[in-house]
């Protein structure tokens, strides 16, 4: 549940802001009309990110055990790709995504509403399948539905009441600060489903090692404990890991938070706009 809700809130987070800057630059240049275009592609953007979330649970339940735990593995390294190009893009892209949209918006306002719809359905879609796959893979390796995805909902309906009152001007929030160090987090959450993936992939016989175990410390935390099962929900810890899934997470966690902090190469040219500006005021 805790790893689903920082998960709902930052990628919901972030695709309140770009909606927040198509609105309000929208009002800015006098073209109101166009705000339905916006809600338009929002909203193809949910359907398309539901559906794809039920035919990863439809395909999974069709396939036999064995094709199953393959194909939880493929999209849990899935997730996990998708979530640390995430982070690495928002870090990038942050200075600059206000922007670069308010650009976007002005070709599509040249083309018409349709490529306004199509604006939004991308911005919005991108962030909400990358959401849906990671919380599939979160589901399966913790064996529970209800907890992986009331928290996701929590987080998502956390963002959405963040967003607009972020866009009302109502309360102020350090973006660069809250993405850099939730970026953190789900560097480790990812690193979870990432040990996931192995151990499915040791069942499955694809790698060795499933009886090579580093640590047993199923005493001190049972895993049908409360805390047990804090920590498998957030991170996807097992008392009894193998040593591969040991040194996988070790090798994943370090390297990339290693280049996580380190500082952006310095640009010639002043950016457009900034993380600060990413939900600003309708005037």
């Amino acid at each position: 549940m805790l790893g689903n809700f920082l998960i709902g809130l930052r990628e919901g987070l972030e695709a309140a802001i770009v909606v927040s800057i198509l609105i309000a630059y929208l009002i800015k240049i006098n073209r109101r009309d166009q705000i339905r275009s916006v809600w338009i592609g929002v909203s193809l953007a949910v359907v398309l990110c539901l559906g794809f979330t039920g035919l990863l649970s439809l395909t999974s339940a069709e396939l036999p055990e064995k094709a199953e735990q393959a194909f939880t593995g493929i999209v849990s390294l899935l997730a996990v790709a998708t979530v640390t190009w995430m982070v690495f893009w928002m870090k990038k892209a942050a200075r600059s995504l206000a922007g670069e949209l308010r650009t976007s918006v002005d070709d599509a306002l040249v083309v018409g509403s349709t490529a306004l719809v199509t604006l939004a359905l991308i911005a919005v879609a991108r962030e909400g399948l990358e959401t849906a796959i990671f919380i599939w893979s979160t589901i399966q390796s913790t064996g529970s539905t209800l907890g992986p995805t009331a928290g996701a909902a929590l987080g998502l309906g956390a963002a959405v009441v963040l967003g607009y009152l972020l866009f009302k001007r109502t309360v102020t929030l350090n973006l660069s600060t809250f993405f850099r160090w939730t970026g953190v987090l789900l560097i480790v959450v990812a690193a979870g489903v990432l040990t996931y993936a192995i151990h499915e992939f040791q069942e499955l016989g694809w790698l060795p090692g499933e009886d090579n175990i580093a640590f047993d410390v199923s005493s001190t935390i049972p895993p049908e404990s409360w805390y047990g099962s804090v920590l498998k929900g957030a991170i996807n810890f097992t008392p009894a890991p193998s040593v591969l899934q040991v040194v996988a997470w070790f090798a994943y966690v370090i390297p990339i938070t290693v280049l996580y902090f380190l500082p952006p190469k310095q640009s010639t040219s002043a950016p457009e706009g900034s993380s600060q500006e990413a939900a600003p005021a309708a005037s």
